[in-house]
């Protein structure tokens, strides 16, 4: 994997060199039409942005050599420098020399620029070019260049967007050719399978590896943003920040972009105390913010943690009755991991005042919607008067997904393994019907289960979630599946393997059944519907409210 500076020379270089072939270019039509202010000021743009971007990456020489040649451009620009020919053929020279500093980054060998060159170039700057005498002693510079062109060239995302899915229909192909070939054992068609099935993937992975950009692209904006907050927060922040080179696809970079915003917004202003709080309370002046990134098996993780007050949880349980979504009743028997899990509900907030930055109704079920779209996960780890943080488990593509097979009713279906948290097989005798569900005791927790042959195939009205003797065997299989810091236990017929998986959306009018989230097509040609986690326990939340209700009344 590259570096960071390794990536962002790169991008320097492929831009440096646009910036030299543009600045070629307009040079030579401003030669023919020297009275041309926009040709002007395109020349003065591309040389400052070049400026600045060698001087902030540490290229001094490309920068003072840019910075010269700005200063001069500008006095034509203003008519205090004639575009005479001599001008002209320095300013030519000058280029000439840049691009000989940037396609020389790399080499240890190259020395010191032209020292005739760099001072005909002051002679310039210093508005002296009316001594014939001395740019007459300037020497014509070297003009046998070598044309090249850039390894680097600029896609736009959504033709990546469209290899993808494009990459994504093959593998689909591709397992269902590997299957047949199987089935046939034809050996001649069995080599050709095994060539496409690697050569796919290859590419596969190549596709999705080009999509792939750094965390840090995103994190090095947060340094000025905290600044900002905290100071119109009246507080002291410090932020550190790691895992810059972490490599994630684009676009859930950029679909998260916002909800981190969000949580970085909330940690400074309802997390961080202000300073005089923090004395009192045998804390440093200054809060401390950190950003982490790093990678989990096939995952990344973003956490993000302040050591502020953190979140009371009787405050939590409180606004949980206030709004009604729990009797006080079962509300006292939440872990605090669930009570924890109602802050992503829609509208709930512990804010007291509005600021400039939050505390206007846009809770965390707005970043909880992010992450789901995304397939990924987020959950909180709070204590009171020491801080929060927060941990972002996203997948590093949102086009495959490994997914675990099983089966019910002869029909199969998938779940994506970011949610799914274990397998276990438990005896029919270890279950137990409480409150209309059914419960079982799985190392230590007590973990709601649920027959998705009674959810999938029965009538609404007559579903009984809690009801045994509608299972089959003695023996059960079940998949421990997690959202939200919710843990939910599915009774499956038969389980058979994880597998990477091309999600397609589902087409009218099945798509507006929530508990689907899609479907694929295994290699055998039969078709799998994905299950939607989040949907499936959204619908057991609100069941368990319900049953409730009923029992408090």
């Amino acid at each position: 994997m590259k570096s960071r500076e390794q990536e962002y020379k790169e991008i320097f270089i492929a831009e440096a060199l646009e910036y030299f072939d543009a600045l070629n270019r307009h040079i030579s039509d401003l030669e023919k039409r020297p009275q041309d202010d926009q040709i002007l000021a395109e020349i003065f743009r591309f040389l400052h942005n070049l400026k600045a971007n060698a001087k902030a990456i540490g290229y001094l020489k490309i920068s003072d050599v840019s910075h010269k040649l700005e200063t001069a451009f500008s006095l034509i620009r203003n008519k205090e420098l004639s575009f005479s020919d001599e001008v002209v053929t320095v300013l030519f020279e000058g280029i000439d020399l840049l691009g000989e500093l940037i396609h020389n980054i790399d080499n240890e060998s190259y020395g010191e620029p032209d020292p005739v060159l760099l001072r005909n170039l002051d002679i310039i700057v210093d508005n002296l070019s009316d001594s014939t005498i001395e740019l007459a002693k300037v020497q014509r510079y070297n003009t046998s260049k070598n044309l090249s062109l850039s390894e680097l060239v600029y896609i736009q995302i959504k033709k990546l967007d469209h290899l993808l899915n494009l990459v994504g229909e093959l593998v689909i192909d591709r397992d269902r050719i590997v299957s047949i070939s199987r089935e046939l054992g034809n050996d001649e068609l069995k080599s050709v399978s095994s060539h496409l099935n690697r050569i796919t993937e290859d590419l596969q992975y190549s596709i999705m590896d080009a999509r792939l950009v750094s965390i840090g692209s995103l994190f090095n904006k947060f340094p000025r943003i905290v600044r900002d907050i905290a100071t119109a927060e009246k507080k002291s922040v410090d932020l550190t920040m790691s895992g810059h080179d972490i490599q994630i696809d684009r676009n859930i970079l950029q679909i998260i972009t916002d909800s981190l915003l969000h949580l970085v917004r909330n940690a400074i202003t309802h997390g961080i105390e202000k300073p005089e709080n923090r004395l009192k309370k045998n804390k440093s002046q200054n809060g401390n913010l950190s950003l982490i990134a790093r990678n989990d098996r096939e995952n990344v993780l973003i956490q993000l943690s302040d050591d502020g007050k953190g979140i009371d949880l009787n405050q939590v349980r409180k606004a949980i009755v206030e709004r009604q979504l729990l009797p006080a009743g079962a509300v006292e028997h939440l872990s605090d991991t669930e009570a924890l899990s109602y802050l992503f509900e829609p509208g709930f907030s512990l804010a007291k005042e509005v600021t400039e930055f939050s505390g206007r109704g846009v809770g965390l079920d707005v970043v909880k919607n992010a992450v789901d779209s995304i397939g990924g996960r987020i959950r909180i780890e709070s204590e009171k008067g020491k801080g929060t943080s927060f941990i972002l488990q996203l997948p590093t593509s949102i086009a495959v997904k490994g997914a675990l097979l099983f089966e019910v009713d002869e029909i199969f279906y998938a779940i994506p393994l970011i949610h799914t948290e274990q397998v276990v097989a438990l005896d029919t005798d270890d279950l137990h019907e409480v409150g209309g569900v059914m419960v079982a005791d799985i190392f230590g927790e007590t973990i709601t289960v649920v027959y998705l042959h009674e959810l999938l195939n029965v009538k609404e009205q007559e579903i009984n979630l809690g009801d045994k003797t509608r299972l089959k065997g003695l023996v059960q299989n079940i998949i421990i599946v997690s959202y939200n810091n919710r843990k939910l236990g599915l009774i499956v017929d038969k389980l058979y393997r994880q597998q990477d998986i091309v999600v397609k959306p589902l087409s009218k009018p099945l798509d507006a059944v929530d508990l689907y989230g899609g479907v694929t097509l295994l290699g055998s040609g039969k078709v799998c519907l994905v299950l939607d986690v989040p949907a499936v326990t959204r619908y057991f939340i609100s069941r368990r409210q319900v049953l409730a209700g009923e029992q408090t009344n």
